[in-house]
């Protein structure tokens, strides 16, 4: 059933893990990157994590990440401060992972839209049925397998700045206009709504950046 099917729960094991993607990026930029993964998976140079099978998951996921978009991005990225480089991991986690774009479009920009601006693993859940009503494969997940994917979404949002940690309040990410010119260009407009950004705030940046 997995083939027809677009989702996949491996943010399970690997959540936005900040510091350990940005120590990573240099290796996945590399001409070698593939027998500098392997090195780094055996010997434990920058992660630093005791358990091999983690390494691997986490080098499995970074290098989905930094897949999801062109190597262009990550070089912009680098000159990025950490606020700006938070957003830009989030924009390739949603590229990289149906399951976090269909929680996030489906449940947590309609919360900032309605009166309701708080965001809960319950609401989360919600929409885990939804999904499990039409995707077979989503429907065979465990219900542990089900909690620790929401848990690990509402990880990405707090890491990324639009979840307050003890409110659960969401909150835009607001950026520099510069920072948004490649969503803009690149025709991935959608991300500044992601950002919870309002159309007028969006069309203020367009107008800026014409």
């Amino acid at each position: 059933m997995k083939q027809n099917s677009p989702y996949t729960a491996t943010i399970t094991g690997c959540a936005f893990l900040f510091n350990e993607f940005l120590r990573i990026l240099p290796l996945l930029m590399s001409p070698n990157s593939d027998e500098l993964l392997r090195d780094e998976k055996k010997n434990n140079r920058i992660l630093q994590v005791n358990s091999e099978k983690a390494r691997q998951t986490f080098l499995n996921e970074f290098k989905r990440r930094y897949n999801s978009v062109p190597a262009s991005f990550w070089i912009a990225f680098i000159d990025k401060n950490e606020k700006t480089q938070r957003a830009y991991l989030l924009y390739s986690i949603l590229k990289a992972y149906k399951l976090v774009f269909d929680f996030h479009f489906n449940v947590t920009v309609k919360h900032w839209n309605s009166v309701d601006r708080t965001l809960r693993k319950n609401d989360i859940m919600m929409e885990f049925s939804e999904i499990s009503l039409r995707d077979e494969f989503v429907d065979g997940w465990t219900d542990n397998t089900k909690d620790r994917c929401a848990s690990q979404y509402l990880t990405i949002l707090r890491q990324s700045g639009l979840l307050q940690e003890k409110t659960d309040e969401l909150h835009a990410i607001h950026l520099d206009v510069s920072d948004y010119e490649y969503y803009i260009r690149s025709g991935e407009e959608w991300f500044l709504e992601a950002c919870l950004l309002y159309p007028y705030e969006v069309n203020d940046i367009k107008t800026k950046l014409a």
